[in-house]
């Protein structure tokens, strides 16, 4: 099993930053792929961005390339996914993934992901 723990959400005016953080603990050894996910009030989840963690590779959604920026530090067992110029639209309960897999081409279907966080919350006012 992997534990996965969000945090650094919060309150913001658009155009802001955040950075959120989740630390895996557990069964670690065997992640491959780890991912940010975010659901809004009456929508369905979403991924944001997501990195293998043995090559580093990212994969961002259209709708925040540019403005985040998924990075990992694997001796803290740690994904970060720093969010700049945030607006309205990021109003969301935001989760960390983690996969034991390794899918090609690397994408961002959460059906892939074995383990959830229990999420952190960003709201974004105008």
């Amino acid at each position: 099993q992997v534990q996965l723990v969000e945090s650094g959400g919060g309150s913001v005016q658009t155009g802001g930053s955040l950075r959120l953080s989740c630390v895996a603990s557990g069964y670690t050894y065997n992640m491959a792929t780890l991912g940010w996910f975010r659901q809004s009030t009456g929508k369905d989840r979403e991924g944001v961005a997501t990195i293998r963690i043995s090559s580093g590779t990212t994969l961002y959604a259209d709708s925040v390339k540019g403005r985040f920026t998924i990075s990992q530090d694997n001796a803290k067992n740690t994904v970060y996914l720093q969010m700049n110029d945030l607006k309205p639209e990021g109003t969301a309960m935001y989760y960390c993934a983690a996969a034991q897999g390794s899918w090609y081409p690397l994408n961002l279907d959460e059906r892939r992901y074995n383990y959830w966080g229990q999420g952190t919350q960003v709201t974004v006012s105008s």
